[in-house]
């Protein structure tokens, strides 16, 4: 059970990991930086990887709970995205791909541990909208929902390659809302695109 005070040190270690390399990435010099006892995050956790393993978690609970926040039962397909993709934009927005590349590097079987979990979740997640939007009568009946899935789920794993696209050019938030615009101009049919244009004008992003 994490206490509020780890919670919030999970916070500032997540928001700091992304201004500096991972590789420079100790508990002492985080304790010496956030003026906190060595010994007070040696509660939580036992070793560099250990606490990246627990702010992934954070992390992904911090997603979930965008589910959670919102009652999605009988929205609107499109309104769930739009109201998702906010919340990533506002809760991720620092999130880059040379980030995720360093993480990767220096801690590979706990970055694929959380990949992977985070991958599962947000593809049964992209999976059931499509059904709801099909069922709604705003997506196109033709889709393939495994296939769109699977694509989506691609793009999204592009995003944070850095060979594609460096961080120096594109941030995650450009990049995600650029996917985001693509996904729904080619799921919507004509319904869900006027729907879609009427409900972009009253959301700022």
């Amino acid at each position: 059970m994490m206490t509020d005070l780890f919670k919030n040190i999970l916070d500032r270690v997540r928001e700091k990991a992304f201004t500096k390399e991972l590789e420079k990435f100790t508990i002492k010099d985080l304790c010496k930086e956030f003026n906190v006892s060595e010994d007070t995050i040696r509660k939580y956790v036992r070793s560099e990887e250990d606490l990246v393993e627990k702010v992934l978690e954070f992390e992904r609970e911090s997603f979930r709970e965008i589910f959670v926040t919102h009652d999605f039962e009988g929205v609107n397909a499109i309104d769930i995205l739009l109201v998702v993709s906010k919340e990533i934009a506002l809760r991720f927005k620092d999130v880059s791909p040379s980030f995720t590349f360093e993480l990767r590097k220096r801690f590979p079987e706990t970055y694929q541990k959380h990949f992977d979990n985070r991958i599962e979740f947000i593809f049964e997640k992209i999976k059931i909208n499509l059904q709801k939007g099909i069922s709604q009568g705003i997506y196109r009946e033709d889709l393939s929902i495994e296939l769109i899935s699977r694509l989506y789920i691609s793009r999204l794993i592009d995003l944070h390659n850095p060979d594609f696209f460096p961080p120096e050019k594109f941030s995650f938030e450009t990049l995600f809302d650029t996917m985001f615009e693509s996904l729904i101009r080619n799921i919507s049919n004509e319904k869900g695109l006027k729907y879609y244009e009427k409900k972009k004008k009253a959301i700022k992003f």
